[in-house]
């Protein structure tokens, strides 16, 4: 019999008619494939043992078996096999609408918007940290489903969405704000002194949603539950700040600049704004 050892690749990839490049690949794949198994064994042993473990407490623990693995491949090898933590998910009141203060009438029923800065919606969510919750406020575009604005903070105040409105002030000072409206829900934040009276100064129509009527502001909701379905239902936060970081990126890096929105032509938001911005001048 002659070993395997004996036979040129060469000689052999012409005998099953394969190219050495698809030998090579096929025993790269393998060799991927068992480092898997490998690391699918460790990451089952792990979460045995820790049920609540993320990915990030089950790469720290491989790094203490002395299995040097990178989180970004430990998140993907979770996935795969279902083991990522489901977070508890529990209620937090984010709506306040219980107040005193004036409300306005809603602008936007049936509107068509035809081009950027004529509407902007707004709405609050809460973030789940590893120790605690926080809240994030956006503001959404609607024409482009660009996030123009957000602000994270551990205190569901007017000072909370008044950084979210600021973010996006500066960001469409070039634009201007003439025939803009702001639409959001009844929310006593919304509904402050505050915040009425910069939208005032701006010069940008207030508009809100009936009460209890979560319709009438689906747009920004769609918003917070692509965010939270894409980036943090698959992390584990330590911190505000790494929330912050990770939040800031998830907008800025990849909903705004890369993903693919099927209302706006199966474009991201950024791109296209600038489709139409150049179709309008030219």
């Amino acid at each position: 019999m002659i070993s395997q050892s004996t036979i040129p690749i060469k000689s052999a990839c012409d005998a099953l008619c394969i190219s050495r490049s698809c030998y090579y690949d096929s025993k790269q794949f393998s060799t991927v494939q068992a480092l898997d198994k490998q690391d699918n064994a460790m990451i089952q042993d792990i979460v045995l043992d820790f049920p609540r473990y993320g990915y990030r407490r089950v790469t720290k623990e491989m790094h203490r078996r002395n299995r040097i693995v990178n989180a970004k491949r430990v998140l993907r090898l979770m996935h795969e096999e279902n083991l990522l933590c489901k977070k508890k998910r529990y209620k937090i009141r984010t709506t306040d609408s219980e107040h005193n203060l004036p409300v306005y009438k809603n602008l936007v029923k049936g509107l068509v918007v035809t081009q950027p800065n004529k509407l902007w919606v707004s709405d609050i969510t809460y973030i789940l940290l590893v120790k605690e919750h926080v809240y994030l406020a956006v503001i959404i575009d609607l024409f482009s489903r660009k996030c123009i604005g957000w602000a994270l903070s551990r205190n569901i105040d007017t000072l909370l969405v008044l950084d979210a409105l600021d973010m996006a002030v500066s960001a469409r000072l070039h634009i201007g704000f003439d025939g803009l409206t702001h639409h959001s829900d009844q929310g006593v934040q919304y509904a402050s002194h505050d915040y009425v009276n910069r939208l005032k100064q701006l010069g940008i129509k207030i508009s809100m949603s009936r009460k209890g009527n979560p319709y009438d502001n689906a747009f920004a909701e769609s918003f917070m539950k692509t965010l939270k379905a894409e980036e943090v239902y698959l992390n584990e936060y330590e911190s505000l700040e790494d929330a912050k970081a990770h939040i800031d990126n998830f907008i800025g890096r990849v909903y705004n600049k890369k993903r693919l929105h099927s209302s706006i032509g199966y474009l991201p938001p950024e791109e296209f704004e600038e489709k139409f911005i150049n179709t309008t001048l030219s």
